[in-house]
């Protein structure tokens, strides 16, 4: 297994490709995310965080996934417009990519393999009603549901997972990005 995200190649959401070695230096937050999901409102404090860490060396990235009841049905252009009208994202976006079972991308196998739990939300009843409802399936430390988070340290390392329900802007996170910006 790879030790950093700097060997996996993805493409932006316009179809370019891009080696995440261009992120070298920054601390990153990895979001699989989906535009027809309960927590979807997160896009907006994604877009809060990155827009108020982005100038000491952070970045969010999002990837659009369908995994999950089909919650990101659209293409990659109209993913990005939605978006954009709908949160004002100017974060990186990525193509639509696979994050759980068979055709799993690359990068979210090294993800979830070298992460394989998520800090829960205190209270958190997310992964609870998921488990009621059938919906909690594959792996142990497969992706549990759109908008769980894996925060990046500036040597490309996975420090943190973060679950789904947990807001971009909560302290738990704000303070993990924080602490890694800190680190030279």
């Amino acid at each position: 297994m790879e030790k950093d995200i700097y060997s996996y190649n993805v493409n932006k959401i316009d179809g370019s490709s891009i080696n995440l070695s261009e992120f070298k230096g920054k601390v990153l937050l990895i979001v699989n995310v989906a535009s027809k999901c309960g927590l979807t409102p997160q896009y907006e404090g994604l877009e809060k965080l990155n827009r108020e860490y982005q100038d000491k060396g952070m970045a969010v990235l999002g990837f659009p996934a369908n995994e999950f009841l089909a919650q990101e049905p659209g293409t990659n252009a109209e993913i990005q417009e939605f978006c954009r009208m709908n949160f004002g994202v100017e974060f990186p976006m990525f193509e639509k990519i696979v994050v759980k079972g068979e055709g799993q991308h690359p990068l979210y196998k090294y993800l979830t393999e070298t992460k394989p739990e998520a800090t829960l939300k205190e209270n958190g009843k997310l992964l609870e009603r998921l488990m009621e409802k059938g919906l909690l399936t594959g792996k142990s430390n497969d992706i549990k549901w759109n908008f769980e988070k894996f925060l990046i340290n500036k040597r490309g390392e996975v420090v943190e997972r973060f679950s789904p329900d947990i807001d971009p802007m909560d302290s738990i996170i704000t303070n993990a990005v924080e602490r890694e910006l800190a680190i030279n």
